[in-house]
């Protein structure tokens, strides 16, 4: 079954050309088939492709599958070729499983929309790009699908590209991204000038024979592919592109959320991680980096109005905790909590897309009494937020957030700051997953529901519902009578974290007080937020700067926006064109001379001929 991995990349690209070419011209039923059925065929052939690496693992855990030379410029010759392993193999079923739900839930909401074959054109090209990216044997063919799903998250986001404010938001997503894949670009050209190979397997074992840990050349490549993989995630600084990325349809979203592109980065780090082992520093900073954008966009989603917000705001949140467990060398609990991830932050997009399709709002405080109108997307939510929150040994969440916790204490760069930062952070995604349900769901109705939803979003939001609940037990830790079985598959492309740490806080505290703060969000939730509370939102200087996400926008558009402007209008009339401009002006006044001396007169020619020979002749006698 391993020689059908190419098929896995190949049948959604094309399916996206079939439908660019020929969609506007074929029926909706067929569209839909094509564009759903195409992702649920691969998530056919990753299955039995999983099924025979797990049951008959190859040679070292590892397959290879070379098709052809991509190109050849002296010893440089990357491959299209495809590497599985344990890594590669569980994005692969995060992407077109979670993937097919969404496409399936997409045939359904897009239904009434002009640009049906267009839209499933895109997101067949955006699952096909993240293919790339995650089975890409070299950094070239990696970075391929890099800007892949960079231009799919443009042309997604803007997707309804008759609204100015979509385009804004699809133009500020690829610039924003533009300044990490510059890094990255940097990056792939440091590491080959230096190794002499962009294979990511090679690239990894030279770099460990050539370069000391901590040298100056290890530091600067870790930094740029850091660069990339803050852009793509949205991570500090780069994170603002994200919020407003939400003026795409809900699929999209939940796409982008789930399945690609914000998982970019993650798995740029965990593919590269000996590179960050090499740079302690900069390993170090990602730490860090997923500390602080944990904590400040949970802050900034207590108080958005807008559903979508809530949970962009939440993904780069969460996004953060990867981050922090990468950092931390924790790599295993990174991949992990992305899978669990996955399958409850797509559950939440969806189930937000069927309230704003029926209700035609998305402002929290105009909603409210919907559980009764809603009851599979009411639930929906509880089992989705609870998996956010972590809702104890019963959702994915809580597993997956349990085990970065407890390695953010115990790992040997870990500590108490960044084990309390982890659970103030489980305590604010708590309180602002419930103060979004409660809002949303209870209270005295507001709004009325003018649809009702079908039966391919009642599947994609049931199936997502059953794994946000049991997709946690794949890596149970053994003090809840289980069996660590992911961090175990992964351990042949992952190094393990070594537990260093021991007391006062243990691998039972850290579960206990995480299972607290659960219980103090939701309790605090309830007395600001529930029923009984006013459902005016509040305007305090806080909420205000939370709002505004801590005015990273404010800041980039004065430091980097209105300058560049400024500029722009000083440069009106174009002073770096001067020289040019002035080139092209003395030749046309050479032409304009010569133009003088053609008079159509046989004798001024013979006469100017007869003179130019002296001038020569002169020049020959004289120069000797």
């Amino acid at each position: 079954m391993f020689q059908l991995l190419w098929l896995i990349v190949t049948i959604p690209f094309a399916s996206a050309a079939l439908l660019a070419l020929f969609g506007s011209r074929l029926p909706r039923r067929v569209v839909a088939v094509t564009g759903a059925g195409s992702i649920g065929l691969i998530a056919v052939v990753t299955l039995l492709v999983g099924a025979e690496f797990i049951s008959s693992p190859p040679a070292g855990n590892t397959y290879v599958q070379h098709l052809w030379t991509w190109m050849e410029s002296g010893g440089f010759q990357p491959e299209i070729a495809f590497y599985l392993d344990p890594v590669s193999l569980i994005m692969l079923f995060v992407i077109t499983f979670v993937g097919f739900l969404i496409h399936l839930y997409s045939v359904e909401y897009m239904r009434d929309d002009e640009g049906y074959a267009r839209f499933f054109a895109y997101m067949n090209l955006f699952v096909a790009s993240m293919l790339t990216l995650v089975l890409a044997n070299n950094l070239l063919l990696l970075y391929l699908g890099w800007e892949g799903v960079g231009l799919c998250s443009f042309l997604l986001i803007g997707f309804w590209y008759r609204e100015p404010q979509n385009v804004r938001a699809a133009s500020k997503a690829f610039i924003v991204t533009r300044c990490g894949d510059t890094a990255f670009a940097l990056g792939l050209l440091l590491l080959f000038t230096r190794l002499g190979t962009l294979d990511i397997q090679q690239v990894m074992h030279r770099a460990a024979a050539q370069w000391n840990p901590g040298s100056s050349i290890a530091l600067m490549a870790a930094a740029l592919l850091l660069g990339g993989a803050v852009g793509k995630s949205a991570q500090l600084p780069l994170q603002t592109w994200l919020p407003d990325a939400m003026a795409g349809p809900t699929p999209t979203s939940a796409l982008i959320h789930a399945a690609t592109m914000v998982t970019a980065g993650v798995y740029l780090i965990a593919r590269t991680h000996t590179l960050f082992s090499l740079a302690p520093v900069v390993q170090f900073a990602v730490a860090i980096i997923g500390t602080v954008t944990m904590l400040l966009a949970a802050f900034s989603a207590l108080a958005q109005r807008d559903m979508k917000r809530v949970l962009a705001y939440s993904t780069i949140s969460q996004i953060g905790y990867m981050f922090l467990a990468l950092g931390l060398g924790a790599w295993s609990a990174a991949m992990f909590h992305l899978m669990t991830h996955a399958f409850f932050k797509a559950l939440l997009f969806l189930a937000a897309g069927v309230v704003i399709h029926v209700v035609h709002e998305q402002d929290l405080y105009r909603m409210g009494g919907l559980r009764s109108e809603l009851r599979l997307v009411f639930w929906s939510f509880v089992i989705g937020g609870s998996a956010l929150a972590g809702l104890p040994l019963i959702t994915a969440g809580f597993f997956s957030k349990d085990l970065i916790l407890w390695q953010s204490w115990a790992g040997p760069n870990g500590n108490a700051w960044f084990w309390i930062a982890g659970m103030t952070g489980a305590l604010l995604t708590s309180l602002y997953t419930f103060r979004m349900i409660l809002l949303a769901f209870y209270g005295p109705q507001q709004s009325h529901v003018r649809s009702k939803s079908g039966l391919a979003v009642y599947l994609s939001l049931t199936v997502l519902c059953v794994l946000s609940l049991v997709g946690g037990y794949v890596d149970t830790p053994p003090h809840f009578g289980g069996s660590p079985a992911l961090s175990n598959f992964l351990s042949s492309a992952l190094p393990p974290l070594e537990e260093v740490h021991i007391g006062p806080i243990t691998e039972t505290i850290t579960a206990l007080s995480a299972s607290t703060v659960f219980a103090l969000g939701l309790g605090f939730a309830y007395l600001l937020f529930g029923p009984q509370r006013s459902r005016q939102p509040a305007t305090n200087i806080f909420e205000q700067l939370w709002l505004a996400g801590w005015g990273f926008d404010w800041m980039y558009d004065r430091l980097f926006v209105r300058p560049f402007q400024w500029l722009v209008r000083k440069c009106a009339s174009d002073p770096v064109d001067v020289p040019v401009n002035g080139i092209a002006q003395m030749t046309v006044l050479g032409y304009r001379a010569l133009r003088l001396t053609q008079t159509g007169r046989l004798r001024w020619y013979a006469t100017g001929l007869a003179m130019g020979t002296v001038v020569i002749l002169a020049i020959a006698l004289f120069t000797r």
